[in-house]
């Protein structure tokens, strides 16, 4: 039978004093659990341009979480192929 799924991320910025943090958040129809965070900031020496900011904060979640939910699968298909033990 084909089941169709959709997982959607939602990515939450916020500037705060020439610091940019973004939040992605991996939905699921189980779980939202798996969650990234990116850090960008700005060098005094450049030129404020507060979408790169958004970019590399950005960026930078949405790889923390593609590296959590691959850890993630490692786990399941470890623990899935993992020998049964007689009596327990």
């Amino acid at each position: 039978m084909h089941e169709a799924k959709r997982w959607t991320v939602s990515i939450d910025i916020d500037e705060y004093e020439g610091r940019t943090r973004a939040v992605a958040h991996l939905h699921t129809r189980d779980s939202d659990r798996v969650v990234g965070v990116g850090l960008a900031r700005l060098n005094p020496a450049d030129r404020d341009v507060p979408e790169i900011g958004d970019e590399l904060a950005a960026a930078r979640a949405l790889s923390e979480l593609t590296h959590r939910l691959l850890d993630i699968a490692a786990g399941d298909l470890e623990r899935a192929n993992a020998p049964v033990r007689p009596g327990g």
